[in-house]
């Protein structure tokens, strides 16, 4: 497939045979021909572990120092008093029950992420199929399954992101924005690869850390010596 110009320009920037360090990586995609649009900075890390066996998952959330670069929407499945609570928190949604058949029947998913209150699993895990697929299943290891709305709200809100292997043991996801600059991106990435670095599962066996690419939505790759 032909590569746009824009692309091949900012291949020019690259050494695809050398790996750069950190900072170096930022300050290359700073350089890069800008887009129409702010293009998310993306992290794909592969991992030496095996996401086939339990005990070598890796999973977690990290809020980044600059935040995403995104404002997401979070709805919340409570009631009562956690529902009044999560509303004065900033939730952009709140319900229970009635939001069941809005979800699975008029296929409403104007949010970006879904807390829940333990309680409120039951309801939820009745939309298992539907938001299973999507990765919008609140769970207790993202902490969006939780009594504390307001801090669940106020992670989110100001940039919780979650890391999580795909079945080829890589991890991919936005850390910020072009618009952010080299030293704001490298803050956030050192958060991210700190965090999948504490989250290496005992059973990991080897080199965990294969290879690290930072990319642009619409550019090319930069490898990264992370040791």
């Amino acid at each position: 497939m032909k590569q746009g110009k824009r692309y091949e320009e900012a291949s020019k920037l690259v050494d695809s045979t050398k790996v750069y360090e950190a900072k170096e990586a930022m300050e290359i995609i700073d350089k890069f021909p800008k887009a129409k649009f702010d293009e998310t900075v993306e992290l794909h890390v592969k991992l030496g572990v095996d996401s086939k066996h339990a005990d070598q998952q890796v999973r977690g959330t990290v809020v980044l120092p600059n935040g995403t670069g995104k404002t997401l929407r979070v709805l919340v499945f409570a009631k009562g008093d956690k529902a009044k609570e999560a509303e004065a928190a900033g939730a952009d949604f709140v319900g229970a029950e009635e939001l069941i058949p809005k979800i699975e029947k008029e296929n409403w998913f104007e949010y970006d992420v879904i807390v829940a209150t333990p309680d409120m699993m039951g309801v939820v895990g009745r939309l298992g199929k539907v938001l299973g697929p999507k990765g919008l299943m609140p769970n207790p290891k993202s902490g969006t399954v939780t009594m504390d709305v307001t801090k669940a709200i106020g992670e989110i809100k100001s940039g919780k992101v979650e890391y999580r292997l795909d079945k080829t043991n890589i991890i991919h996801l936005g850390f910020g924005k072009v618009s952010f600059g080299p030293e704001k991106l490298l803050q956030n990435y050192e958060t991210v690869i700190e965090a999948i670095i504490k989250a290496k599962p005992a059973a990991a066996k080897g080199q965990y850390i294969k290879s690290v690419a930072v990319t642009t939505t619409m550019g090319p790759s930069v490898y990264i010596n992370q040791k």
